[in-house]
């Protein structure tokens, strides 16, 4: 299973049923901060809801065709960050991410999109990975900025989130522009 420490104080895990009651709470704490960007997250979310994911996760990991891992910070669940899918032929993914209100601003989400990138290009040998944030979501949007991202562009009311359509940047990297940004 994909596990990887990155620092005395933060670790990444394959999200699995063992973790649902933290998710799930971490969820329920979080509700309307993480729905503000999140379409997944419904109103009615339940405990059900969250073993479903899981569920679903552990296929989709099974399957090579993505997977999504919790963020832990100090022991504690912080959030999540995932491959949205594993295009093979293309040799491309995305990358996608929340985090719980109480631990922002500790650089969690942009040191553990570095790992899932280098992880990309080094170990997945995939020539793309891209993100997407809301136009309006400046916090989410400083992350692929601050990694050096490339903004190719505006996807145009691209996403239903909850009662209206938003906009979306999309933003790029290249293996060999990572190759070349993380040079020593």
């Amino acid at each position: 299973m994909f596990t990887y420490k990155i620092d005395d104080d933060t670790d990444l895990v394959l999200i699995q049923p063992q973790h649902a009651e933290d998710l799930y709470a971490l969820i329920e704490q979080n509700q309307n901060h993480i729905k503000e960007w999140s379409a997944w997250l419904k109103d009615d979310h339940t405990i059900e809801d969250t073993h479903i994911f899981i569920k679903r996760n552990l296929k989709q990991f099974a399957e090579n065709e993505g997977f999504t891992i919790a963020i832990r910070y100090k022991g504690e669940m912080a959030g999540q960050i995932d491959y949205h899918y594993f295009d093979w032929a293309n040799r491309k993914t995305e990358i996608g991410y929340w985090l719980g209100e109480s631990f922002q601003g500790k650089g969690l989400v942009t040191k553990t999109c570095r790992v899932l990138i280098d992880y990309a290009f080094n170990e997945l040998n995939l020539n793309r990975v891209e993100m997407r944030c809301g136009v309006e979501n400046k916090k989410s949007r400083k992350i692929p900025e601050k990694l050096g991202f490339r903004e190719e562009g505006v996807a145009r009311q691209s996403g239903w989130l909850h009662d209206h359509f938003v906009d979306y940047v999309i933003y790029g990297m290249l293996a060999n522009e990572w190759q070349e940004k993380n040079r020593l």
